[in-house]
């Protein structure tokens, strides 16, 4: 028996080797709660039922220990990343200004040909944050 394709996202990963800028950035700038932490390796947001982890790579890429209660495999990346949130037109009106007021600069702010406008902005590790209306893929 074939199974059915996932239809949903639990789970993206962002990395920053500074985590506490990290933190600052993703719970005052755009007001997500910390659900969990460990300090030096990795930062957890909830948002609604996604999460939105930001791992320390200089730690995530080591094998984890004999012993340890989640064995999960070294894992992690170099460079800017990138995760678009899903966002209504007025709400990227409100979200532009937000960020602007923040002192965060919009690299861009356009309509996509097949309609929906996106923002595009950066968090301190570098990664690049979008929000997006989801008619760009046709939600």
């Amino acid at each position: 028996m074939q199974p059915k394709p996932p239809d949903n996202i639990l789970e993206t990963i962002l990395y920053a080797e500074d985590l506490e800028a990290a933190e600052v950035f993703y719970t005052r700038v755009l007001g997500l709660q910390v659900f969990a932490k460990s300090p030096g390796r990795q930062v957890f947001f909830k948002l609604g039922h996604q999460m939105l982890l930001v791992f320390n790579p200089l730690e995530t890429m080591k094998p984890p220990e004999p012993d340890a209660k989640t064995p999960v495999p070294p894992h992690g990346a170099r460079g800017e990343c990138h995760v678009c949130f899903a966002a209504s037109g007025d709400e990227i009106v409100i979200w532009k200004a937000h960020l602007e007021a923040a002192g965060i600069e919009i690299e861009a702010d356009f309509r996509w040909p097949s309609g929906g406008r996106s923002i595009y902005f950066r968090d301190p590790a570098g990664n690049a944050l979008e929000f997006a209306e989801p008619n760009i893929w046709g939600f």
